[in-house]
C-alpha cells in the first residue's frame, strides 16, 4: 500500500538517506565481520587465520558484531587407538623369535584397537569359533543341541578336551562349515585346517575380536540362548586353564575365556593364545591376544598376560586422562 500511495505524490527531498546509507555501511561491516569468522573458524585446524581487511576493521566494541564472531568450540580430534595400543605395547619384551598380535574392545565405549595383522595358528581357541558354528547350524535347524553334542561341548570348551573337539568339528563340516558360518559372522581372515587338523586353523586377533562380538555382543547372528549357552561354558574354564587374558581383569571380578596351546613338532616352540570378556577398572573389554614362537609354554603365558594386560591398560590410561 505505501508505494502504491508513493506514485500519487511528488517526490520529495529524504532526510533519512544518510540513516539509510550508515545502516547499509553497518551492515556491510557485520557481514564482512561474521564472513571472517566463518573464515577462522573453517582454518582453525590448519593453522593461523587470515583475517580480511574488512573483517579487521569492524568495531570489536559493537556487542551485534562480537555476537556475530564468536567461534564455537572445536572439538578435540579423535584419540588414535592403533597408536596408543602400540606404545603400550613397548613396554612388553617380546623374546628374540617370538612374534605377538592383539585386539581389543571396549565395550562400553565401542573403541577397539589392534596391534599386528599377521595371521597364526589357533590351537584350541578355535574350539569357541567350532561351537560357535554348531550353534548357528542349529539355528537354521530350528533344534536344540542334542545330549550328546552338549557333553562334547562342555568338554571342549571348560576341558579344552580335544577328542570332543574333533567330533564337533565333524559335525560342522570341518572346514567348511566353518568358514560358511563365519562368512555370516563376519571373519574374513580366518581358514580352517586341513582334514582333522582343526587346531592348525588360520587366524588374527582382528577376527578374533569380531569372533568374540558375536559371543557376547547383541549384534550377532547367534541368539540370545546360543551366547547365553557359550558364554556359560567360557565362564566355566578348568581351574590350571585359567590364564591368558583374564590376567587383564580385576581381582575378583567375572570373565570369560579359551585359551589354545600347542607345542610344534618340528621346532618345539610354542604357539600359546587367549581370548575372551574381562573387566577392569569399571568396563568390559572383549580381549583377543595371540603368540607364537615361544620357547616354553610358560613363557608364552607369560607373554600373553602381559600383551593383554598392556592393551587394556591403554584404554584405561585415557578414559581416566
Amino acid at each position: 500500500m505505501d508505494r502504491h500511495r508513493a506514485r500519487g505524490r511528488r517526490a520529495r527531498p529524504s532526510r533519512r538517506k544518510p540513516l539509510l546509507y550508515a545502516a547499509v555501511a553497518s551492515a556491510v561491516l557485520v557481514g564482512a565481520t561474521a564472513t571472517g569468522a566463518v573464515y577462522m573458524k573453517a582454518q582453525a585446524h590448519d593453522g593461523p587465520a587470515v583475517v580480511s581487511s574488512a573483517a579487521s576493521a569492524s568495531p570489536s566494541s559493537s556487542p551485534a558484531v562480537n555476537e556475530e564472531a564468536s567461534v564455537e568450540p572445536v572439538a578435540e580430534p579423535s584419540v588414535d587407538r592403533d597408536a596408543l595400543l602400540a606404545k603400550a605395547l613397548k613396554s612388553v619384551t617380546v623374546a628374540a623369535g617370538a612374534k605377538t598380535s592383539v585386539a581389543v574392545l571396549d565395550v562400553d565405549s565401542g573403541e577397539s584397537a589392534a596391534y599386528g595383522d599377521a595371521a597364526f595358528d589357533t590351537a584350541s581357541i578355535v574350539k569357541v569359533n567350532i561351537l560357535a558354528a554348531l550353534l548357528l547350524q542349529a539355528q537354521d535347524a530350528d533344534r536344540h543341541l542334542s545330549a550328546r553334542e552338549k557333553t562334547y561341548a562342555t568338554a571342549m570348551i571348560e576341558n579344552s578336551d580335544n577328542a570332543s573337539a574333533t567330533a564337533l568339528w565333524a559335525s560342522i563340516g570341518r572346514a567348511d562349515g566353518l568358514g560358511a558360518a563365519n562368512k555370516r559372522f563376519g571373519l574374513t581372515d580366518t581358514r580352517g585346517g586341513d582334514g582333522e587338523l582343526w587346531g592348525l586353523t588360520r587366524t588374527t586377533a582382528s577376527d578374533q575380536l569380531t569372533l568374540l562380538r558375536q559371543v557376547f555382543g547383541d549384534e550377532s547372528e547367534l541368539s540370545a540362548a546360543s551366547r547365553s549357552y557359550l558364554q556359560g561354558l567360557m565362564g566355566g574354564i578348568e581351574t590350571d586353564q585359567r590364564w591368558g587374558v583374564s590376567a587383564a581383569a580385576d581381582d575378583g571380578s567375572r570373565w570369560a575365556l579359551k585359551n589354545g596351546w600347542l607345542a610344534r613338532s618340528t621346532t618345539g616352540l610354542w604357539d600359546i593364545n587367549s581370548i575372551g570378556r574381562i573387566s577392569a577398572g569399571g568396563h568390559d573389554y572383549l580381549v583377543a591376544t595371540l603368540s607364537n614362537g615361544n620357547s616354553t609354554q610358560a613363557k608364552g603365558i607369560s607373554l600373553v598376560e602381559a600383551v593383554s594386560t598392556a592393551a587394556v591398560s591403554a584404554f584405561q590410561d585415557t578414559a581416566e586422562g
